[in-house]
């Protein structure tokens, strides 16, 4: 498997592109194999994959795991399109706050790696999508946090020209600035 690791402005958080084969027939890929991410330096032991299903607009975030249960999280988007988003919450970051958005789709198979202390979201662009990720730690409902996915002091540019479709929970989390009072992750 050929792979391609591209790091982004914010430390730690990548895009991975994978080669895969495609004909007629439609196409084959690895999505994961250990080796090969080892060696193009991403050496991560999974033990959970989790899968969504959404339909135009749901926006699912900012969400987070604190230091009680940290996640490093690989997302793909195997259906439609998502624009995923990243947002750094390391205090001793010189990223802290800042975002990067990028579109994953079924036909472009690119993946992003979220690592430890970021926020992580995603729009749905199509009229449905799949996002499937694989998890370093298991889901904690009581270490999971989030920012507000229309904070204007982290100022995601959404591309979407209405409200998106929210849970009661995405409606209501904090802003950045409330997450600083008491950060989850120094």
């Amino acid at each position: 498997m050929k792979m391609r690791v591209r790091k982004t402005p914010l430390e730690g958080l990548l895009v991975v592109e994978i080669d895969f084969f495609g004909d007629e027939r439609g196409f084959f890929m690895e999505s994961w194999n250990k080796r090969d991410f080892a060696q193009a330096g991403v050496a991560y032991e999974f033990v959970q994959d989790s899968h969504s299903r959404s339909s135009y607009p749901v926006l699912r975030g900012l969400h987070y795991q604190d230091m009680r249960a940290p996640i490093v999280k690989l997302v793909r988007c195997t259906v439609g399109r998502v624009f995923d988003v990243a947002v750094d919450l390391r205090l001793s970051s010189p990223t802290c706050g800042k975002w990067f958005g990028i579109e994953l789709t079924g036909d472009n198979k690119k993946q992003l790696l979220v690592p430890i202390g970021f926020a992580h979201g995603f729009l749905t662009l199509s009229d449905v999508c799949e996002v499937q990720y694989k998890q370093t730690g298991y889901y904690r409902p009581d270490a999971e946090g989030g920012v507000a996915w229309n904070d204007k002091d982290v100022g995601i540019d959404w591309p979407i020209p209405h409200a998106p479709v929210l849970s009661k929970r995405d409606q209501n989390q904090p802003s950045l600035k409330q997450y600083l009072q008491n950060p989850a992750f120094q």
